[in-house]
């Protein structure tokens, strides 16, 4: 694939049709946001190995939409600080900073090359996007950070008890979390009904969305006490003894 086949312009019809049945509109500078982000994806992936998905419709089905399913089910992020733990090429919070411009978006990555990929991106796009090159257990302990956002996100991180201490004490008492689950996700909440009764989180409600070929379910979760200060335990101990 060469950069010039990576140049889009607008969703595939099978993204659009998805976008209708979810009555999901953006406007047209959304549109050229979110074309633009394909684009640069795309063409950086031929050279860093960012995503599994190689060319411009599978970006838009499997990233571009999948980021943007929590907006039907109620997602809004006008005014709110919202931080995406382990962003990756920039999934889900990107699309979703792109969609709500008057978010503030902070995007956590501690691989090197895709935080560079990141800060690249906000120049690029014109989108004041916050870049974090630091693990999870280090930001959740930084005062600047703990306890200072509205939102989390993340997706293909790390198991639900691992991941709530890399979310949790980065949300403000009455914030939120969600998670990007598979078909695995119930199991998942259960495994980690320890942890988010020890971070200080409690399950909303767990949504199926309808609609895309691959399953994808969300974890809603709220963050209703403080996180005792001991979490998280320093980098690499959430993964190797999760709560």
């Amino acid at each position: 694939m060469t950069a010039t086949s990576c140049v889009t312009q607008a969703p595939p019809e099978p993204v659009l049709a998805i976008w209708r049945a979810w009555s999901l509109n953006p406007t047209p500078a959304q549109r050229r946001a979110l074309a633009r982000y394909v684009t640069l994806l795309c063409q950086a992936n031929q050279k860093m190995n960012l995503t599994a998905y190689r060319d411009p419709d599978a970006i838009w089905l499997h990233l571009i939409t999948d980021a943007l399913s929590p907006i039907p089910l109620g997602l809004d992020l006008t005014g709110q600080r919202a931080v995406d733990v382990g962003s990756g090429a920039g999934i889900p919070g990107v699309p979703l900073g792109l969609w709500f411009p008057q978010a503030t978006m902070t995007l956590m990555e501690a691989t090197q090359k895709k935080a560079r990929f990141l800060a690249r991106l906000g120049t690029e796009l014109g989108r004041p996007f916050q870049v974090l090159a630091q693990r999870a257990e280090v930001v959740g302990q930084d005062p600047e950070h703990r306890e200072q956002y509205d939102w989390a996100f993340a997706r293909a991180v790390a198991p639900l008890p691992t991941l709530l201490e890399y979310m949790a004490p980065l949300v403000r008492v009455g914030g939120h979390l969600l998670a990007y689950k598979g078909s695995q996700a119930e199991a998942e909440q259960q495994q980690a009904a320890r942890a988010m009764q020890i971070l200080g989180v409690e399950l909303e409600r767990i949504t199926p969305v309808q609609g895309l070929p691959y399953p994808r379910v969300l974890v809603w979760m709220r963050k209703v006490r403080a996180t005792p200060p001991r979490y998280p335990r320093r980098p690499g101990r959430p993964a190797k003894r999760p709560l």
